[in-house]
C-alpha cells in the first residue's frame, strides 16, 4: 500500500511542478465540477426528475470542460515556445488556460447556486436577477432545440 501512496505523492508532485500556476485553480475546478454534478443530483431527485442519460450527459460536459482547460494549456504552451523563438521571456505565462479555468469555474459555481435553489435554499436577493435571467436563458435555448 506504501508502493501506492509513493507513486501518487510522485505523480500529484509532478502534475503540479508541470502545471505550476495552473495546479490551484484545477484543483479548485475539480471541486466545483463535483459540487455541481452532486448538487444537481440532489436537485433532479428532489423533483423527480432524475434522469441517467442527463447525468451522463453531465459527466461528457464536464470532461469536455477539461478538455478546454487542455487546449487553454496549449495555446500558452505555443505562446511561450513562439515567445522563445523571438527572444522574449514567457516561461511560466498561463494567461489562456488561467483564463479559461476560471471561467469554468465561475460558470459551474452559477450552477451550484441554482441547484441549491432549486433545493430551496434561499438565495440573496443580489443574486435572483441573475438566476432569472439565466433561467429565461435556458428555456429559450431549450425552446430552440424543441423546434
Amino acid at each position: 500500500m506504501n508502493n501506492w501512496k509513493l507513486l501518487a505523492a510522485a505523480v500529484l508532485a509532478g502534475v503540479g511542478a508541470y502545471l505550476r500556476q495552473l495546479a490551484a485553480p484545477l484543483c479548485v475546478l475539480l471541486g466545483v465540477m463535483g459540487l455541481d454534478y452532486l448538487s444537481g443530483i440532489a436537485a433532479a431527485w428532489r423533483t423527480r426528475t432524475l434522469d441517467s442519460q442527463v447525468g451522463l450527459t453531465g459527466i461528457v460536459k464536464k470532461v469536455g470542460y477539461l478538455l478546454i482547460v487542455a487546449v487553454g494549456m496549449t495555446a500558452d504552451y505555443l505562446i511561450q515556445l513562439l515567445g522563445g523563438r523571438f527572444g522574449l521571456p514567457l516561461e511560466g505565462v498561463y494567461y489562456v488556460g488561467l483564463t479559461v479555468t476560471l471561467w469554468l469555474i465561475l460558470n459551474e459555481c452559477v450552477s451550484i447556486l441554482e441547484n441549491t435553489a432549486e433545493l430551496g435554499a434561499p438565495v440573496p436577493p443580489a443574486l435572483r436577477p441573475l438566476l432569472e435571467r439565466l433561467r429565461r436563458h435556458a428555456e429559450t435555448a431549450a425552446g430552440e432545440k424543441e423546434e
